[in-house]
């Protein structure tokens, strides 16, 4: 199961009800973040995603907004005694900023990172793709591996049972009665679940490509059409662009986030976004999703 948070849903600024920049994803006991706004870690705190199983950072672009907030957690992680190794992976000129924010504890690692596979884990990998919000900008994709699901009636069929389950998921193949059964032959592939950030950008091709089929897809949407030129202008995306986006895709489930400050209610953003895609949702702080 998966389990993401919302830690900071604000474009920009905060307000009292809106923390910076961040999203959290819980797998398999370890935490993974996307952008890590100023703040974050007392989000985390609040939300119960434990700070101290972070396991890497994952940063979108070098606007303050998106990263300011690893100075505390790392500081708050070295006061507890942090050994284990967190990596912060980020476009070109991360070093220089984490340098910058007198990021130097032995225990982080910084990795500039570019289009392709940042990081593999156990059961999933997330890769970086390039989207349009300025130099260097990047959206991320966290996807589980693909999973075979065993198939009872073919396993009676061949006699698997007890401990030949666990064999044939760890070697692929296990011995029957002097014949050996493949895990291909007893099982049926899965799909992992995918999950796409796409940081801050204008709504891009890019971002539709990747997030094809994504079980969910989260994308920034800053305003609303009543600012349309100005969305254009920073480069970001108003919530119907993101719901545009997700339809086209075929996005199961959209969550739209780094809401501007100038919104106080969202009732008129949700109604916008729902006329192109009827699973839309704008994001609060502390929202969570499972995927199972």
């Amino acid at each position: 199961m998966i389990r993401v948070v919302m830690l900071g849903t604000s474009a920009s600024v905060p307000s009292v009800s809106r923390n910076l920049s961040s999203m959290g994803v819980r797998y398999e006991g370890e935490v993974y973040l996307f952008d890590c706004g100023e703040g974050t870690q007392r989000q985390m705190m609040k939300y119960k995603l434990s700070y101290a199983k972070t396991k890497a950072i994952f940063i979108t672009h070098l606007h303050a907004d998106h990263y300011l907030g690893i100075a505390g957690l790392c500081h708050t992680l070295h006061m507890i005694g942090r050994k284990d190794i967190l990596t912060v992976y980020g476009p070109r000129g991360t070093v220089r900023r984490m340098e910058g924010l007198g990021c130097n504890y032995e225990f982080l690692r910084v990795e500039e990172v570019g289009e392709g596979v940042v990081y593999k884990g156990e059961g999933f990998s997330v890769r970086a793709f390039p989207v349009e919000h300025g130099r260097n900008a990047l959206g991320y994709v966290l996807e589980e591996d693909e999973r075979r699901n065993f198939e009872k009636e073919k396993c009676d069929r061949f006699g698997i049972k007890g401990v030949m389950f666990r064999e044939l998921e760890r070697k692929g193949e296990v011995e029957v009665e002097g014949r050996a059964v493949k895990i291909e032959e007893v099982t049926k592939p899965k799909k992992g679940k995918k999950i796409v950030y796409s940081g801050d950008t204008r709504a891009c091709r890019r971002v539709e490509e990747e997030a094809k089929g994504a079980d969910l897809l989260i994308h920034e949407g800053t305003f609303g059409e009543d600012r349309r030129e100005e969305a254009d202008e920073r480069e970001h995306s108003t919530v119907a662009d993101a719901a545009e986006l997700a339809r086209r895709a075929g996005a199961k489930r959209l969550i739209i986030t780094h809401i501007s400050n100038r919104y106080g209610k969202v009732d008129e953003l949700l109604k916008e976004a729902r006329k192109a895609f009827d699973k839309a949702e704008i994001a609060k702080d502390g929202m969570e999703i499972m995927l199972k």
